[in-house]
């Protein structure tokens, strides 16, 4: 009965917590966009954002454009929680000669980051797997596979293709979200300063700097990583009957072969609006969040 006080009492108990709700706003905020961004690096075509929806919507109403999302959102809670708290630990961990009394310094950050982004990989890989699938299906490429909801979607994975299978798209994903991760929290905690001078000690900021410094950390980490999602799309939406790629470099090899290199750029504007949306609601309901937990 004493375990959730207690627990939110302690400093990694609120990052914890308020990680988990900025998740979950992430998440509900940017789905839609999340799955058209799907589509358009999965298809051939070049067909528009706007093109994709109105096909989508038309074809199987509004809720299509939230298939999959249980996938996520039922983990987002833990990962998210994980990923701040993980990072929290790491940006001091990186910079132990400043002060637990003052924010850590901007290299750590950025090293905090790094790590923190390998680390959830192991976790967000087979959910991403999931939840690409489930977005994928009714289309041409998924067209043989009709499991509704995530679970039978993760079931059918470890029947037919086994623990490998469950992590296909590891390595690349790890290789996108280390980095990416790295730039993430290193662009928010710059602008943020930027923005309200003194903020980072003082956590005094305005919603509008937290959602712009939100919003712009998601849009730099996602530029950055974007060919090497691209590629995680391909090589996660395969199944053993629609093997193509025989890893990253034949995916990419292939990929520019047949596309030309505006491939891995294809659903960037997408991606970057579904940025800008999303992780402006992820820092500021996790900043949010936190003040009242610490204010409790």
């Amino acid at each position: 009965m004493d375990f959730w006080p207690e627990y939110l009492a302690s400093s990694w108990g609120r990052e914890f917590v308020a990680g988990g709700i900025g998740g979950t706003a992430g998440i509900i905020s940017g789905y839609p966009l999340d799955t058209i961004r799907i589509l358009q690096q999965q298809n051939s075509n070049t067909a528009s954002a706007f093109n994709i929806l109105r096909n989508v919507v038309s074809k199987d109403g509004p809720v299509a454009l939230y298939r999959g999302m249980a996938a996520p959102l039922a983990s987002v809670t833990f990962q998210n929680a994980m990923v701040f708290q993980i990072y929290a630990v790491l940006s001091r961990a990186f910079c132990t000669s400043v002060s637990y009394d003052d924010p850590p310094s901007l290299k750590g950050v950025a090293l905090g980051g790094v790590g923190t982004g390998a680390l959830q990989s192991i976790l967000l890989s087979p959910v991403e797997l999931v939840k690409i699938r489930l977005q994928l299906q009714n289309t041409a490429s998924q067209s043989s596979q009709s499991e509704k909801g995530p679970v039978k979607v993760a079931k059918n994975i470890w029947r037919n293709e086994g623990l490998r299978g469950i992590y296909r798209g590891f390595g690349i994903t790890m290789l996108r979200d280390a980095p990416a991760h790295g730039l993430y929290f290193w662009t928010y905690e710059y602008t943020r300063e930027k923005l309200h001078p003194g903020c980072r000690k003082s956590s005094e900021e305005s919603l509008n700097t937290m959602l712009i410094s939100g919003g712009l950390a998601g849009v730099a980490s996602w530029i950055f990583g974007y060919p090497l999602d691209v590629i995680k799309t391909r090589l996660q939406a395969q199944t053993p009957s629609s093997l193509k790629y025989d890893g990253i470099f034949d995916c990419l090899r292939k990929s520019v072969k047949e596309e030309g290199y505006v491939v891995l750029w294809r659903g960037l504007g997408t991606a970057v609006a579904r940025a800008f949306v999303v992780n402006g609601a992820v820092f500021s309901a996790y900043e949010i969040a936190l003040r009242l937990l610490f204010n409790n």
